[in-house]
Formats: structure tokens, C-alpha cells, sequence
């Protein structure tokens, strides 16, 4: 079997389309796996959740998820994601937020655990260094978690006692094997490790290999429909950046 992990698509349909053109020349998928955070940040979000729904998927909620159909207050959030998220919040039809509001926090699949944020907290906590990565191999069961949130395609071990980190390269595969993982495949709509490409992975249960792929897509058309949408000027010039 063959598992798409993404993660943030952030309503940003040019890169969700590459991804998706890209998993089907590499053979396709059975299933999409999604880490949340579907919507937010981007100019399309209703047409980001109707093309994930085309797919064969399970998906956990995002802190924009939820922040946008109110189920957690945007108080928290930066400036312009808290604009972006109440215009989101315009955008979105009754099937779209009831979708959104079944989305769960946690879902277990084969050997993985899937949330968004952290195993500890799913929502808001950012697993962006080793010692935080250490704290949450104590909250999920499964010998391997899958993570977004940070937007950085990142691998975190626990092995004999101590904690690593390295980043995901493209195309290089990761032997998922007795050392336990927390792993993040990157953002699709808006990555933020200096790279601008759209960033998933392929995993595959036969080989027990997960595989990153970064993707090019049409960045300034993004940033214009952002423009033309009256979204902030900062979370538009940042896709060009990856950061």
C-alpha cells in the first residue's frame, strides 16, 4: 500500500494541484494522508477542501481549521492569520465547515500516529527541536507520529536513549525501521524552510520507506489571486521566500 503524507496546504490550490499531478505520474496513492491545516493563509480554501474530499483520505484538524469555523478562538494568532482566517471564515460553504468540524485530533493508522501540531498538545504545539520532540515520544503508542504545523520536512529519533533530528531531503528515501519517529513532511501551501517549493511524502508499507518529494508550482499566481482577494501583502510575498 501506498500513503501520501501532506500537511498546510493553507488554501493554496496551485500547490495542492502539483502535489496531487505529482503523486499520480509517481503511480498514485491508496489513500491521503493530511495533517491539517487545510485552510488559512490562502486564497482558496473552499475549492482546497472539495478537491481533498475527490480523494480517498483521513485528516486531522489544524489550528486554522478550526480557527476559521470558531471552534478555537484566533485570539493567539499573529495579526494577519487572524485577517486570513476571518476571511476564510466568508469563503466557506455549510458542507465545508461541517466537514471541518468532524475533522478529530488524533487518528492512528497501521504503525502511525497522524496529528497536526504535537502527539502532547495537537492543536498549537510546534515539535521544532529535539528537546520538544523528546517530551512527546511519551504521548503516542505507535512506533512512528506524523506531525505539520512547522511547515519544515523534519525527522526526530529516539534511539537508545538519546534524541536526533535531521532534515528531509528530496527525493532521498527514510528506512522507517526500530528506531521510533516523529516525522513532518513539510507544508504543501507554504513552506517555511527556505525553500518555496511544495514540499509531501510518499510512504510505502512494502518497502517501509517514506519518501520526500519538493514540487515547483506557479508561486506568483498565488500571490496575485492573493492580492486580488484582499489577503495581507506579508503572507503573499512570503511564498516566494519559503519562510
Amino acid at each position: 500500500m501506498r500513503y501520501a503524507i501532506i500537511a498546510d496546504i493553507h488554501a493554496n490550490l496551485n500547490a495542492f494541484e502539483a502535489i496531487l499531478d505529482d503523486m499520480e505520474r509517481r503511480g498514485g496513492v491508496d489513500e491521503i494522508w493530511c495533517l491539517g491545516d487545510i485552510v488559512g493563509y490562502g486564497p482558496d480554501p473552499h475549492e482546497c477542501i472539495e478537491r481533498l474530499r475527490q480523494y480517498n483520505h483521513v485528516c486531522v484538524a489544524g489550528n486554522h481549521d478550526w480557527g476559521a469555523i470558531g471552534q478555537i478562538s484566533t485570539a493567539d494568532f499573529n495579526p494577519d492569520a487572524a485577517l486570513a482566517c476571518q476571511w476564510t471564515a466568508g469563503q466557506l460553504n455549510k458542507k465545508d465547515i461541517k466537514y471541518l468540524e468532524k475533522l478529530p485530533l488524533t487518528i492512528d493508522k497501521d504503525i502511525f500516529t497522524l496529528v497536526h501540531g504535537s502527539p502532547r498538545e495537537p492543536i498549537w504545539e510546534y515539535v521544532i527541536s529535539a528537546s520538544i520532540a523528546r517530551e512527546n515520544f511519551n504521548f503516542f503508542q505507535s512506533p512512528y507520529c506524523l506531525v505539520g504545523h512547522s511547515h519544515v520536512p523534519i525527522v526526530f529519533r529516539e534511539e537508545d536513549g538519546s534524541f536526533t533530528s535531521s532534515r528531509l531531503v528530496d527525493n532521498i528515501g527514510l528506512a522507517v525501521g526500530e528506531s521510533r519517529l516523529i516525522l513532518n513532511p513539510g507544508g504543501v501551501g507554504q513552506p517555511r524552510d527556505g525553500d518555496p517549493r511544495a514540499s509531501y511524502a510518499i510512504y510505502d508499507s512494502e518497502t517501509r520507506i517514506v519518501k520526500p518529494h519538493r514540487i515547483p508550482y506557479d508561486v506568483a499566481a498565488v500571490q496575485d489571486r492573493m492580492m486580488d482577494k484582499g489577503l495581507p501583502v506579508r503572507l503573499a510575498v512570503r511564498l516566494q521566500q519559503g519562510i
